[in-house]
């Protein structure tokens, strides 16, 4: 018999060689129907896999939350889809299928792309093997029986030859359809439900331009047809939301063909990104930092030193100058490093709480680019924490205080995952391991439930990364707080302490926004534009009714301009009922209305984005209620 240790602490014995379905029916014939996989000893394994010895195991399904659960359920049902493929089009051939955050995708090498008609047969298909119900097998062969086995297959026989030598390679099989991967899978076809086919596009094999380029199907699985429904409603309503097409519409930014990945911020996106940049710098103000700014261009060997050439090298741009070799900065922390090394410090002056809003540019594909979420220059809203070791605890929870301050003001839930030391890292087993115990030791007395990310950490130490929660439940990874004992190393940072010899200070890399802009494209989908008023690039448009109304509205605009708020003037001939429908579509926060009965009582006729026709108010009390909305930011 051996012990198993259940995720709730709970304990039972089983034969040797029971597997994890057969477990997960010991505990409930209702855990067994909705089980997708395993998790032995943290590493996530099929439900036909047999338990040999005694370990700790978590059974997933496809929860809300629960992505290896999910995964597995999406990475069964790509296999149904490249069966399906295979079936209509036999000489199709496979590449790789792979379940992704939001679904799956499998690539094929076709004669020609794939229609709306071919996508529409492919989706049928899938849905008879589904009933058809065909069990799933695991199988394994030696590497050479492998090739042989996808001799038809020559980019899985690619893939094949990457693998080492002596290693037994696993298969799964379906029916007439065999495919070489690593699973997890469910244990028949007949286990997926309700399935959609959402879009098919290019993508080289591999990711490289220089290979050849297939074709891409993304699609989507669920085990209710509700939740699929569900999940199409969603990507609807975040096709109504989508910052490219919301920031075309409400002249915020764009993407010039002349400058792909670098976006062009239009004046009206200037006064959303300074509102924001302005909200930044008082916060930090507050908190004792002071601004700082390092240039984009500086030595190659700085990034040897740092040891980001080794990191980004491939995303960075270079040029030369006077035949020097010199890097376009990816990251702003080596700069940081230079200003703090200008100066001698003492004990007495750390904390030093540098900020930093620095744009770095990485070299993105092509085909990766999307809107603001994914650019080739983007600003970091960085900081760098320069501390003694006694004071990495506090900096670190003020850190985490700051970034739960920032999020709440733009109504964002998030999680907070704890990142641990990657495979490439930098630095002794030591430093990581205090590191570590001292991020999850500020966590756990702050009370804050956090995720373990093993091995997601950065190149130089551990890291708290916050995951905050949009309106349509999407989430992004933004804030970050990393702990850092190498670069401090690498650049011999000192400070003299109180017995006068010189000491290492501990460093504190973090973010907030992460990227301004994309923080600005997730808060446009987030609000659909419609802004908060404090937000807004114009917050109240006055419209008057005709000409001779004008006078009046140019007295209000002045009014309320000398008091700082963003105020505009629709001075068209167009009727008013078109000037109000032009000022709905562009969702700014309030409208005046203004017209005789108004000038007669220095009035305005208000309209709310948010409430309708509000009715008459006193010019005043108007301007004095808006500027309470502005301040306390609502």
């Amino acid at each position: 018999m051996i012990k198993i240790t259940l995720k709730d602490g709970a304990k039972m014995e089983v034969e040797k060689g029971t597997t994890i379905l057969e477990v997960a029916k010991k505990i409930s014939e209702g855990l067994s129907r909705v089980a997708t996989c395993g998790e032995v000893n943290g590493e996530i394994k099929d439900l036909r896999y047999e338990l040999k010895e005694d370990c700790n195991l978590t059974i997933h399904t496809f929860q809300k939350e629960d992505l290896d659960g999910k995964k597995a359920y999406w990475h069964t049902t790509s296999h149904i889809m490249a069966q399906a493929v295979k079936r209509i089009f036999p000489d199709a051939k496979l590449a790789i299928g792979p379940s992704i955050d939001d679904g799956f995708y499998y690539d094929f090498d076709v004669e020609k792309p794939f229609t709306d008609e071919d996508k529409a047969k492919i989706e049928e298909e899938m849905k008879n093997i589904i009933k058809e119900d065909i069990k799933i097998e695991r199988f394994s062969l030696p590497k050479k029986e492998a090739l042989e086995l996808m001799k038809e297959e020559p980019y899985k026989q690619e893939l094949i030859e990457d693998l080492p030598e002596g290693e037994e390679i696993s298969f799964y099989k379906q029916g007439d359809f065999t495919d070489l991967c690593a699973g997890p899978h469910l244990m028949s076809t007949g286990k997926v439900k309700a399935i959609k086919i959402l879009t098919s596009s290019g993508a080289y094999w591999r990711g490289n331009e220089k290979n050849k380029m297939l074709q891409r199907i993304y699609a989507i699985s669920f085990p209710k047809a509700s939740e699929l429904q569900e999940y199409l409603d969603l990507l609807e309503e975040a096709k109504k939301r989508d910052h490219k097409k919301l920031g075309k519409e409400l002249d915020l930014f764009m993407i010039s063909p002349e400058g792909p990945g670098f976006p062009f911020f239009l004046p009206k996106g200037m006064v959303l990104r300074n509102v924001l940049e302005d909200f930044w710098r008082k916060l930090h103000n507050e908190k004792g930092y002071v601004e700082i700014k390092t240039p984009m261009i500086l030595n190659e060997e700085l990034w040897h030193r740092s040891g980001h050439w080794d990191h980004y090298k491939d995303n960075m741009y270079t040029t030369k100058i006077d035949d020097v070799d010199f890097g376009i900065k990816p990251m702003n922390c080596p700069g940081g490093m230079i200003v703090y090394k200008h100066d001698m410090h003492s004990y007495r002056d750390l904390p030093i709480r540098a900020g930093e809003l620095g744009l770095v540019h990485r070299h993105e594909k092509s085909g990766e680019l999307n809107g603001l979420f994914r650019v080739r220059c983007f600003t970091q809203d960085d900081a760098h924490i320069f501390c003694l070791p006694e004071q990495m605890e506090s900096e670190i929870a003020g850190v985490i205080k700051l970034v739960d301050k920032v999020y709440s003001v733009f109504g964002f839930p998030y999680k907070v995952e704890l990142s641990t030391r990657p495979e490439d890292s930098m630095g002794s087993d030591e430093l990581w391991n205090m590191a570590e115990s001292t991020l999850k030791k500020v966590l756990e007395e702050l009370k804050i439930p956090y995720e373990l990310n093993e091995g997601d950490g950065a190149f130089y130490g551990p890291k708290i990364d916050f995951h905050i929660k949009d309106c349509l439940g999407r989430s992004w990874q933004c804030g970050t707080v990393q702990l850092d004992f190498q670069m401090p190393e690498r650049f011999d940072l000192t400070y003299i302490g109180e017995d006068g010899e010189k000491h290492r200070p501990v460093m504190l890399h973090r973010v907030i926004f992460g990227s301004i802009e994309r923080f600005i494209g997730i808060l446009i989908e987030h609000y659909a534009g419609a802004f908060p008023t404090w937000l807004a690039p114009v917050q109240v448009k006055i419209l008057p009714i005709s000409e001779k109304h004008l006078e009046y509205a140019k007295k209000l605009y002045d009014e309320m301009f000398a008091q700082e708020i963003r105020v505009e003037i629709d001075s068209s001939n167009e009727k008013i009922g078109y000037k109000i429908r032009k000022t709905q579509m562009e969702k700014i926060p309030y409208m005046l209305v203004v017209g005789d009965k108004e000038i007669e009582n220095n009035t305005v006729s208000v309209r709310s984005r948010e409430k309708g026709d509000i009715g008459a108010c006193n010019v005043d009390e108007f301007i004095s209620k808006l500027k309470e909305e502005i301040l306390d930011r609502k």
